[in-house]
């Protein structure tokens, strides 16, 4: 694939209205959504959950990608359609969750660095082969009362980061660049500010010096908001403008667009969070703002799916319903309900 092919893509993956579902939850972290809900923990059952969310009807409106994960990739709905084809015939790009994950990062076991660049090469071949377009990786960011993020883990994440987009590049696959800074914690917007801005300068550092072509690559930030804990709680325009404000400072126009993650946020938190930025700044920033959701696309269809046939088309309305509001938030034109 050449450069025109990556760019193409990359700019198919941020068109107006449309955003990314994230449906690359690991193992462990669907059986524990399914377990809180009472649903049997089996691969056949994640299989079916993940059908009834690629079969939803329309959402191919809303959705331009979706990022599997590695047993996902390699299932096929119950007519034997495998899932990448799904997505296709629906107009989504497949995508593909290729990092294994975060471990604590050594001699600083407070913090933590993701792995999985070894055999990166080799998996993201097999992963083109079975129909993936572009590929994600997570980069795990904490903000804490004890001096952290410490540069060090900084600079070591956004290094791995810059690896992992050059050895995507090279095999055709585009990279979605996930820089996360947890919400979790007591810190105020203006720390958070302040921690997104040293992560997304160094971030693009580092892909600067690993030859990244950032006009064939999507940035997916969390949002500058203050920590969960925290008791100096903001509007929902502080938070638009301080985001923007800090992406503005920090990443280059070239880059097509930015997906954001939700991280934590509630549904409507992060759809009125991202609606907000695009009514505020319509036509005046360089890259399309859209989301790249899980739980806040998904937990809703989860809950009244339950893991029951017969419960599947409710759960497909609640899921185009939530597609349908974050398009509209992604053209600053959502209304609430």
């Amino acid at each position: 694939m050449d450069a025109n092919e990556l760019k193409a893509i990359a700019q198919a993956m941020v068109a107006n209205g449309k955003g990314i579902l994230a449906a690359d939850e690991s193992f462990s972290t669907a059986n524990k959504r399914f377990e809180k809900l009472g649903i049997l923990q089996t691969e056949e059952m994640r299989r079916a959950y993940r059908e009834m969310l690629f079969t939803a009807a329309g959402v191919g409106n809303f959705f331009s990608g979706v990022i599997l994960f590695d047993e996902t990739i390699r299932q096929s709905t119950q007519a034997s359609v495998p899932f990448p084809q799904v997505l296709k015939q629906a107009g989504i790009i497949p995508g593909i969750k290729v990092d294994l994950g975060v471990k604590p990062l050594a001699l600083t076991p407070r913090e933590l660095i993701t792995e999985g660049l070894d055999g990166l090469r080799d998996r993201l071949i097999e992963y083109y082969k079975l129909g993936a377009r572009f590929a994600k990786w997570r980069a795990v960011i904490s903000i804490g009362n004890d001096r952290t993020p410490s540069q060090r883990c900084i600079e070591t994440n956004a290094h791995v980061l810059a690896r992992y987009a050059a050895l995507c590049q090279e095999n055709g696959i585009v990279p979605i660049v996930e820089p996360e800074v947890l919400m979790d914690g007591y810190h105020t917007l203006e720390r958070s500010f302040d921690v997104h801005q040293a992560v997304l300068k160094t971030v693009f550092q580092q892909l600067y010096r690993q030859g990244i072509a950032l006009d064939q690559m999507i940035l997916k930030p969390s949002m500058v908001v203050p920590g969960q804990q925290s008791p100096e709680q903001v509007s929902v325009e502080q938070v638009a403008h301080a985001t923007v404000r800090c992406l503005l400072d920090c990443v280059p126009a070239s880059v097509p667009g930015c997906a954001f993650l939700s991280g934590g946020q509630g549904d409507e938190q992060a759809t009125d969070h991202l609606n907000a930025m695009n009514a505020l700044y319509s036509g005046k920033l360089p890259w399309t703002l859209t989301f790249s959701y899980g739980r806040a696309l998904q937990q809703a269809a989860m809950q009244t799916w339950m893991g029951r046939a017969d419960q599947v088309a409710a759960a497909q309305r609640i899921l185009y319903h939530r597609a349908e509001s974050n398009s509209m938030a992604a053209l600053g034109k959502y209304a609430g309900g």
